[in-house]
């Protein structure tokens, strides 16, 4: 465990055969999304999948790009299970869920921070090489 994390996040891989249904259990004290990474398939009481936004890297002020040919993120309100139907070729899902931590999040594309010009600045650092901190 590391010490100060307030989310408490759990992470399973879940993979679905072709054509199978399948029930998730999610305590329903956690926010939960779904992170697809192979295949296809369909949520129940989700939200219409996201695209992933993609690093940007060379230039934090460039517009986001979105990769949907492959990765999508799927949100889930609070309840107590996830259905997941899979497509044709099956579906394998990242599901992360944790507890609420009530704060405001900013994120671009491997960076969460709690604002825009923190997010700003913590990209600015990574062109510098000064964004990891040694002590």
């Amino acid at each position: 465990p590391v010490e100060g994390v307030a989310a408490d996040p759990n992470y399973l891989d879940i993979s679905v055969a072709p054509g199978q249904r399948k029930r998730l259990k999610v305590e329903t004290t956690r926010n939960a999304f779904a992170y697809v990474f192979a295949g296809s398939g369909s949520f129940r009481d989700a939200s219409d999948p996201r695209a992933v936004l993609t690093e940007q890297a060379a230039d934090p002020n460039a517009p986001a790009k979105y990769d949907v040919s492959n990765h999508s993120l799927v949100l889930f309100d609070r309840g107590d299970e996830i259905t997941v139907q899979a497509g044709n070729e099956g579906i394998r899902f990242l599901l992360v869920s944790g507890k609420p931590i009530e704060e405001p999040v900013a994120w671009y594309g491997p960076i969460v921070m709690n604002t825009n010009e923190q997010l700003r600045q913590a990209m600015a650092e990574l062109q510098t090489g000064d964004f990891i901190k040694h002590k």
